[in-house]
């Protein structure tokens, strides 16, 4: 009997601490699918309001300078630089000596030219003045006389056949006056037309003669004189001298530069940019230079939009020209240009960042809710710039617009406004998140006893 209490006694001590543990694994559970439980999550993110303001479109491309007016000088001739009048970077006016060439034989062969052209001139005028009128003289003398013969002889004529009729002559001195009257007649008649052929075509055919002779002296004059004329080099523009390759002595070959005249007082800047944006542009648009070293952009505006392509590159040239040029703005710098393409006025604008793109609901923004939640609102875009761009509908003035934290959030995410500058201060004041974290070690340290404890 007491043996049968012992073991029953026995028994029931070996099951107290089964149930215990049983309990405590209960308990852990819960606790663990508690913890396991993760809440809703929060997105801090950042918001702007949608403005009001002005916005302009621009193409930024890079660009060669160029002078507007250049010219390569190249002489005509192959000759000897007899002597140089410029230097680089000196001043020119159009039309100014700027080189001479060796043209002693040029000068020689002018000269003879010249003078063959004088005598030929001399001759004409002579030919003109006194050959022909002396033969008009004379066939006018030969005419007058011719008529005057035929005159006569038609009186006899008349009066011997009244005499005839009276019966007081013989009828062979009237044929004989017949005779006389038709001689006179034909001998009148080749006179008055030999008159009226030297002045018909004598006095032409000497005079083209005679003018044919100066036109050809007077054209071997000019084509000798056009030779030495290119012996000197001139200007053809105003500008500076920017290369001068030969001295005194060299060799100048026909057709290859001698000099280089540039005109720096309008500069441009050409550029190729690609269709779709020079589709935009205009003449006269607002455009800036910006050079390396210069603080401040020139300004310029666009002044060709090229109208066809460029077959090379499917490109369109576009030329900025600066009226009056910064002098740190050379030929042959590379530049920065920004031509204003479009602007709106009041247009409602928002940050670029804040404009997001997707293959279900096209372009759109990011509203912070009064929910604290964002909301997807599709937008149509204007005009883009470099930091805005001009929402054309969907949103309004004033909208809460979110600016940053806002790439890939889904729609309806719980979101958490932050003020700007509330990270910065946070990280400026470490020793509150030291305090901070202090009393939560003590409470932990004064947890682990009191469940050592209960155990």
């Amino acid at each position: 009997m007491k043996m049968a209490r012992t073991s029953k006694k026995t028994s029931c001590s070996a099951r107290a601490p089964l149930a215990a543990g049983i309990a405590a694994v209960l308990w852990l559970s819960g606790g663990c699918s508690k913890a396991e439980k993760e809440p809703e999550p929060v997105v801090s993110v950042r918001v702007t309001p949608a403005q009001r303001a002005r916005i302009a479109q621009t193409v930024t491309v890079e660009a060669v300078v160029f002078p507007l007016e250049q010219a390569t000088v190249a002489p005509k001739i192959t000759s000897t630089v007899k002597r140089m009048l410029v230097q680089r970077g000196t001043h020119v006016k159009k039309g100014q000596l700027m080189a001479e060439l060796e043209n002693a034989d040029l000068s020689a062969s002018a000269e003879s030219s010249k003078g063959d052209y004088e005598q030929a001139e001399a001759n004409y005028v002579m030919t003109v003045g006194a050959g022909l009128p002396q033969q008009i003289q004379k066939a006018e003398l030969d005419a007058a006389a011719a008529k005057s013969g035929f005159e006569a002889a038609q009186k006899i004529f008349e009066s011997r056949k009244e005499l005839l009729q009276q019966g007081a002559i013989p009828r062979r001195e009237v044929d004989a006056a017949e005779v006389a009257l038709a001689q006179a007649r034909s001998q009148n008649e080749q006179a008055q037309k030999l008159l009226a052929d030297l002045h018909r075509l004598g006095r032409e055919q000497q005079l083209k003669s005679a003018q044919g002779s100066k036109e050809s002296a007077e054209g071997k004059y000019h084509g000798t004189a056009a030779q030495l004329s290119y012996s000197f080099i001139k200007s053809p523009i105003d500008g500076v001298v920017t290369d001068r390759p030969l001295f005194a002595g060299d060799l100048a070959t026909a057709n290859q530069p001698l000099l280089t005249v540039m005109n720096l007082s309008r500069l441009i800047a050409k550029s190729h940019i690609p269709q779709s944006e020079a589709a935009t542009l205009r003449v006269g648009n607002a455009a800036e230079i910006t050079v390396p070293g210069l603080d401040e952009p020139v300004k310029a505006h666009v002044s060709l939009v090229s109208p066809a392509l460029d077959p090379g590159s499917t490109t369109i040239e576009v030329w900025v020209e600066a009226p009056k040029p910064d002098p740190a703005l050379r030929p042959g710098m590379t530049v920065r240009v920004s031509m204003t393409a479009k602007t709106a006025q009041d247009a409602i604008v928002v940050p670029t960042g804040a404009v997001f793109k997707s293959e279900e609901a096209g372009e759109y923004v990011l509203l912070a809710g009064s929910d604290e939640k964002a909301h997807q609102k599709k937008v149509e875009i204007g005009i883009r710039s470099k930091d805005s761009a001009q929402i054309v509908s969907g949103i309004n003035a004033g909208d809460p617009v979110i600016t940053s934290g806002g790439y890939a959030l889904p729609d309806g995410t719980k979101i958490k406004v932050e003020k700007p500058g509330a990270e910065d201060s946070a990280s400026a004041d470490p020793s509150g998140d030291k305090k901070s974290d202090a009393p939560s070690k003590k409470a932990d340290s004064g947890a682990k006893p009191t469940g050592k404890g209960k155990e």
